[in-house]
């Protein structure tokens, strides 16, 4: 049997696992910016969910107090002062500290109403959320470099998946993936390798690439495994034979080709990428030869025995 070298669009389809991870750009690491107490702590363990602008906790901070305090009186002086540009400067930087400690614009504005300074002040989620983790309990004194809970958005996630070393060339930005959660019995979701990672896993030799999904229909959970599809290509008019046709030595890739005159050669050729049953040949054929898909070893090594890979003699043409 003989099949022509034509031109021909090859796609990839490479199967993996991956990881479900955190989406890291959607984490909030919450830090008060003064030191103090927590009081009324509203996050009782990890894994709690957060809306946005909800209660996380109040903080007992004389640094916050002093900071209220001065903001108070700034804004006397400028009143007993009739407003004059000066004193409404200090206004601007007092209230520019407030904001800088961690109030938002709404308590600012209500302690300049109210003009009472607030021994527990109240902070806020800044995201909606699950709570990552949680690293405090009411009544601890915490610092600035306390981090005392982290927020995570999962409404996006990561899967990070592992492509071997071989495969990589098909790898490319934007490129289309199919993700499937067995464990949850979960299947089709479609993602985009946003990010290919720049080193080899020295150990297992394979390519991480991450792949982005939106987690808004559906509750992924971190840490899962799953298993990704990608599709790489395609590569357009490239010159393709029947991946049958080769004969891999592991030094060479070989075809026997059957010429004009119905004589046989072996021709060593230059391979690409294998896909669909098809071989890419980068050299060594030109388009419309007929290459051997079966019976193509026999003649090889009949060749070979002969000790000339380059003709046939013709008393062992098909």
């Amino acid at each position: 049997k003989v099949a022509e070298a034509k031109r021909d669009t090859l796609w990839k389809f490479v199967e993996t696992v991956g990881q479900i991870d955190y989406d890291e750009s959607q984490i909030n690491h919450v830090h008060a910016r003064v030191t103090g107490w927590i009081e009324k702590l509203m996050i009782k363990s990890v894994g709690d969910s957060v809306k946005k602008g909800q209660l996380l906790y109040e903080i007992y901070s004389p640094d916050l107090i002093n900071a209220q305090d001065d903001y108070l009186l700034a804004l006397d002086t400028a009143k007993s002062a009739g407003n004059s540009g000066r004193y409404q400067d200090l206004v601007r930087k007092a209230g520019l500290r407030l904001s800088l400690l961690g109030m938002n614009e709404k308590q600012i504005q209500q302690l300049a109403d109210s003009r009472k300074t607030q021994y527990r002040v109240p902070f806020y989620a800044l995201q909606d959320g699950i709570v990552k983790e949680l690293a405090v309990r009411d009544g601890m004194y915490i610092q600035p470099s306390t981090e005392v809970m982290s927020v995570v958005d999962l409404s996006k996630v990561w899967v990070i998946a592992d492509v071997f070393e071989n495969e990589q060339s098909w790898i490319a930005l934007g490129q289309k993936a199919e993700v499937s959660v067995p464990a949850m019995n979960i299947s089709g979701i479609e993602g985009t390798i946003d990010y290919i990672y720049p080193e080899l896993d020295p150990i297992t030799r394979s390519l991480r690439v991450r792949v982005v999904l939106n987690n808004t229909d559906v509750s992924l959970r971190p840490k899962t495994l799953a298993k990704v599809s990608l599709f790489g290509g395609p590569n357009k008019d490239v010159l393709v034979i029947p991946q049958e046709a080769l004969i891999q030595t592991g030094k060479e890739n070989r075809v026997i080709v059957k010429q004009a005159d119905d004589s046989f050669t072996a021709k060593a050729v230059t391979v690409g990428m294998m896909s669909q049953g098809k071989a890419e040949i980068v050299s060594g054929l030109s388009e419309g030869e007929r290459v051997v898909t079966s019976g193509q070893f026999l003649l090889d090594s009949e060749a070979s025995l002969k000790g000339s890979l380059m003709r046939l003699s013709s008393g062992h043409q098909h």
